[in-house]
């Protein structure tokens, strides 16, 4: 059945409202009492049985009447006989000719134990636990889609409740395809994966969002490309599950074929969203199964099973879901806040779209900026703190810009700092150690320049810099004296010093000696982001060399790190880059040195006070980090 025009490139709010019209509440089932914890009942719950089902005694004592015990105290007791009362443990049946039971505190009991002495008035009923005190026989002890609790668990087989009527838990399976997938335990068996082929991953993501939202799901063997295969695998499972997942295979290449074989054998329910990442979606019907087309890109996958597979699930087991919180749930947010933009950010116009973003606190202000935004970015989607989806009708937000978030993780926004600065490696492995200290480290490489200009516009809570002023011969001093009015305001410490030099393929193919070969014909650059320490140096170093950057192939070819950069180096896109030592022996290339720079942190003094800023410090002088610093190489400390 083809799918009408109306149906294609749609909002989210539109795919919610077709997949309401196309979707059928599943029956409810039965399930035994001894396996219904978790559950949602499909029905009012009514007790079988009075509970309690006797007269229980309610402590540890003597049943009597209370008519008895009139105006005894302790001053003046009474003394019944031996037919005139009965001791009772906690529990115990209270005799039909007693309405009371005395606390053994209350009362003494003769050696030959034919007299009771009570030394308090009782009232009929007290310490007695009646019939039905707790739940009486046909009173409703939980309603229609109540989550049954262990302690509901426990009060329906003390109630008399064999079993319940629950929502049904939806059947789904996964199917992952493409000739390009490798099964998971093939994979992680390779030493060298072939270019070309990526491991399954995608069942896990979807493994575990669906542990989260309390939802079986079953993983299928990975399919090929091959439309009679899927074709016939689909309508098989279609018969036996609820809900089908179909990965990847959800674009226009010549081997995405899911959505002909929705459209040949279902009742397709829309295709494509006007949703960024997450486009290439679509939904159908398939025999007596929902399926889905799941994005093979795990961002893309992510926001589809957020956004539409949790309000499937919910549609199939509840017949509803709450359009205002449903996303939320998903998440396992616990709730949304607002938030400003720390950093502006640029909206595809006409589409939803997501951002990946990570939080801190600044002055009493809550701020986040995106992590990348590629579809394929599997690290930003695991380092989130929030997302947020954007509307339609953004386009580009300012920074400052208020966005509504839901956080995805709980954020030690009192111990968390945020670093703004130049990058390096060996930073990258301190936060850690700032967490043994008590405190929390956020690291945005930005470049030397950028990082202390965010520290002087009150963007960050600590900086770092290896500028070189070519005037002057010095490092950093005049870059901070220009952007802070007051230095004194400004604390630096030194870190460490590091080489910087030119990297080159190992055994250096094209004999570069130094900085004079930049300007060779078959030599190619890749350059650092304006501001960075690196270009600081590279510019000085051309302009003593008086080459022209114009002359340099590759001068506005731009890396954020030092890694990206030689890695570009590595795989041969490049032929040279000018980066630190440490970079160029983990990748095993080769480097040569240009100069030893100093390599500095700075604050401001007014921070110093925050348990973050502290952590840092302290973990500067641990011991472990250090040594695993002097091991990567090219460093120096500068004690």
């Amino acid at each position: 059945m083809a799918l009408v025009k109306e149906n294609m490139h749609i909002t989210l709010k539109q795919a919610w409202t077709l997949l309401r019209e196309a979707i059928t509440q599943i029956a409810p089932e039965l399930c035994s009492v001894q396996h219904c914890y978790e559950r949602l009942l499909a029905a009012d719950l009514l007790s079988q049985r009075n509970v309690p089902h006797y007269n229980a005694s309610a402590m540890d004592g003597f049943a009597l009447s209370s008519a008895s015990t009139a105006h005894a105290t302790p001053s003046s007791p009474v003394f019944l006989r031996r037919d005139e009362f009965a001791r009772l443990n906690t529990g115990g049946v209270l005799p039909a000719s007693f309405d009371a039971v005395a606390m053994i505190e209350d009362v003494a009991l003769s050696s030959d134990g034919e007299k009771l002495t009570v030394a308090k008035t009782l009232v009929a009923g007290e310490n007695v636990r009646p019939v039905g005190e707790d739940v009486f026989r046909g009173q409703v002890i939980a309603r229609v889609g109540e989550r049954i609790s262990p302690p509901l668990a426990s009060l329906c087989a003390t109630a008399g409740i064999p079993s319940v009527s629950v929502q049904a838990l939806p059947k789904t399976l996964f199917i992952p395809t493409g000739d390009e997938i490798i099964p998971l335990e093939e994979w992680l068996s390779m030493d060298e994966p072939p270019a070309g082929k990526v491991g399954e991953s995608n069942s896990f993501l979807v493994q575990g969002y669906f542990s989260r939202w309390g939802f079986p799901v079953d993983i299928a063997p990975c399919l090929p490309d091959n439309p009679e295969v899927l074709s016939e695998f689909l309508l098989k499972k279609a018969e036996e599950y609820d809900l089908l997942l179909v990965g990847a295979g959800s674009a226009k290449g010549e081997k995405d074929y899911t959505f002909s074989i929705f459209e040949k054998y279902g009742k397709p329910i829309f295709r494509w969203l006007l949703m960024k990442p997450g486009r290439p979606a679509s939904a159908a019907l398939l025999r007596r199964a929902v399926a889905v087309n799941l994005p093979g890109f795990p961002m893309s996958n992510a926001v589809i099973l957020w956004s539409i597979v949790y309000p499937i699930l919910q549609l199939l087991q509840k017949g509803d879901f709450d359009e205002s919180s449903a996303i939320q749930e998903a998440l396992g947010a616990e709730g949304s806040e607002e938030m400003s933009l720390l950093v502006s950010c640029s909206s595809s116009p006409g589409k939803e779209e997501w951002l990946r973003l990570k939080c801190v606190e600044i002055d009493g202000r809550k701020m986040a900026y995106p992590l990348p935004s590629g579809a394929s970015a599997l690290w930003s989607l695991a380092e989130i703190d929030a997302v947020s989806l954007l509307p339609l009708e953004s386009a580009e937000l300012p920074k400052g810009s208020a966005v509504s978030v839901w956080t995805t993780r709980r954020i030690p926004w009192k111990e968390r700092i945020l670093f703004q600065g130049s990058n390096d490696p060996a930073l990258e492995r301190l936060p850690s150690f700032v967490r043994k200290q008590g405190g929390d480290l956020l690291l945005r490489s930005v470049g030397s320049l950028a990082g202390l200009a965010a520290l002087s516009r009150r963007e960050c809570h600590i900086a770092a810099a290896h500028l070189f002023h070519a005037e002057t011969g010095e490092y950093n001093t005049p870059f901070i004296d220009e952007l802070f009015h007051d230095p004194e305001t400004v604390v630096r410490r030194r870190v460490f010093f590091r080489e910087q030099g030119f990297i080159t393929k190992k055994g250096n193919p094209k004999k570069i000696s130094g900085v004079r070969d930049l300007d060779r014909e078959d030599i190619v650059l890749v350059n650092r982001q304006r501001g960075a320490g690196t270009r600081v140096l590279l510019d000085a170093l051309l302009e003593e060399a008086d080459i022209h950057p114009s002359a340099v192939r590759g001068y506005n070819r731009l890396s954020p790190t030092h890694f990206e950069s030689a890695n570009r180096l590595a795989l041969g896109f490049v032929d040279v880059a000018l980066g630190i030592k440490s970079v160029a022996d983990a990748l095993d290339l080769d480097f040569i040195p240009v100069a030893e720079e100093p390599y500095e942190l700075v604050y401001l003094k007014e921070f110093e006070s925050l348990t973050g800023l502290k952590a840092v410090l302290n973990a500067l002088d641990d011991k472990e980090w250090r040594a695993g610093v002097l091991r990567m190489g090219g460093y120096r400390w500068a004690e």
